[in-house]
């Protein structure tokens, strides 16, 4: 089958950064086909990666603060969990986002064409679906091709190996859990896991966990977690052996055992990009030497007509990050004047307690030798905190000692995802300690320990004493 029609932009890939570019050329007047191998919408992040986790997290949520409410004096019993129940809320979840998404695109009167999409030339996608091939002709195309998980190379063929996507499927619950890579991803699994009873063993070959945090914001939540689960740092995985009794791995470090057995192993090293199989040769579209297609700040490949977003043009591989660009490259085709120029893009852990970050690290600013004033505020110290058993966690802001403009933060702690965008806006803003304390902060509030921490660098903090000069 093939298609007369030609359209203003093509978008090849339906996750948060192309269905978002697709919806937002379709409302600055543009004629959009948007082209993506899944019946569903939504890409890697709505199916088999951020939606799914949040909900299985928010689950696991429950049934720790269930047992910490024994804190409070108030007991319930142990937890009855029906997985079976808990996968099928997953996929209703799942299934509104999608569905929604798809009310959009319906109303919006964006074409969608389900297949594979491969360039034959600058202007024409071969797109490869269930009732043949067809071809679709475009003025301009957007890629947003997106990213999978990374395998260690040579690891045997079995259904207890898993990458993130099998995890999130709760195939079954391992009693004896092996997670390799300390990340977000392995953390994130490992507090599902947990909660669901498994006994985790977690392999990072770095000196803590979530290694592009600060050590020290990171510290509340490994002091917690050392508790429950295993954690070996510095420590490499040599070999895994699939046996009928269970998966073998032997471990290489300076305090790691030799060696263990477990019923399933998950791979959390990282994601790799899209970047091959969608025809790029065809119109010789090259790779950076990182392996990702280069992009302007408009977010323009080499190849006037052809614009990339999201996973595919580099770090970090977040889709709020692919959403922005997608929305850029839209307007710019749409011959708005428009860039991609965020001064942080956040990052958040969705652990039990949270971690998120933005801005310079502290060890980032170190490394860029910028001098810094730090306010660093204990949640131990926070009315809030304490009264709803959030204490652990703390609130760090960075200001740059020559300008007094915000630098970076980071937040350890209940809701630091949602507290750690007004960090965001206040760097956007260029803002000071002194803007941030002198902004009423509501009491008491998890919010208050950010302007806390700002109160610590202009010497105005009396929830704490003050530093001294």
């Amino acid at each position: 089958m093939s298609t007369d029609t030609k359209y203003d932009v093509v978008v090849l890939g339906g996750g948060p950064g192309g269905y978002t570019a697709a919806f937002r050329a379709a409302d600055l007047g543009l004629s959009v086909c948007l082209v993506e191998q899944a019946n569903r919408l939504g890409g890697v992040c709505l199916n088999v990666g951020c939606i799914p986790s949040k909900t299985l997290l928010h689950g696991a949520a429950v049934i720790e603060e269930a047992e910490e409410a024994a804190e409070f004096g108030i007991t319930f019993g142990a937890p009855q969990v029906d997985i079976d129940a808990f996968r099928t809320h997953k996929e209703g979840v799942i299934e509104k986002l999608t569905g929604g998404l798809d009310q959009l695109a319906k109303a919006r009167k964006v074409t969608r064409v389900v297949g594979k999409g491969a360039f034959k030339d600058t202007t024409t996608l071969t797109v490869e679906g269930d009732e043949g091939s067809s071809e679709i002709s475009f003025t301009n195309c957007i890629i947003a091709t997106g990213s999978h998980p990374f395998m260690i190379p040579g690891l045997p063929e079995d259904e207890r190996i898993w990458d993130s996507s099998d995890a999130l499927a709760l195939k079954f619950v391992p009693k004896r859990f092996l997670i390799i890579g300390g990340g977000i991803i392995g953390m994130e699994m490992a507090q599902i896991y947990s909660a669901l009873g498994s006994e985790i063993t977690i392999v990072e070959m770095l000196d803590h966990i979530i290694p592009p945090a600060d050590k020290d914001l990171v510290q509340p939540l490994f002091q917690k977690l050392k508790k429950k689960y295993t954690i070996l740092t510095k420590t490499k995985v040599t070999e895994i052996v699939a046996n009928d009794s269970g998966i073998q791995a032997s471990f290489e470090g300076a305090k790691a055992p030799e060696g263990g057995e477990y019923d399933a192993v998950l791979v959390a090293v990282g994601r790799r990009p899209n970047t091959e199989k969608f025809g790029r040769e065809n119109i010789g579209l090259e790779l950076n030497d990182k392996g990702f297609i280069p992009v302007s700040e408009m977010q323009k490949t080499a190849i006037p007509n052809i614009y990339a977003i999201g996973d595919v043009v580099g770090e970090p591989m977040l889709a709020h990050k692919a959403t922005h660009e997608g929305k850029v490259a839209s307007e710019v085709i749409a011959g708005h004047k428009s860039a991609f120029d965020p001064m942080t893009i956040p990052s958040v852990a969705y652990t039990h307690p949270e971690i998120a970050w933005m801005g310079l690290t502290e060890k980032e600013a170190k490394a860029q030798k910028i001098d810094y004033n730090k306010g660093k505020f204990p949640w131990g110290a926070s009315g809030r905190a304490l009264s709803s058993g959030a204490a652990t966690g703390v609130t760090k802001v960075l200001f740059d000692k020559e300008t007094g403009r915000i630098l970076g933060a980071g937040i350890c702690g209940q809701n630091a995802g949602e507290l750690i965008h007004e960090a965001v806006l206040a760097l956007e803003m260029g803002a000071d300690a002194e803007d941030i304390s002198k902004t009423v902060h509501a009491h008491p509030t998890l919010s208050e320990t950010f302007a806390f921490a700002a109160e610590i660098v202009d010497g105005s903090i009396t929830d704490a004493l003050p530093s001294k000069k």
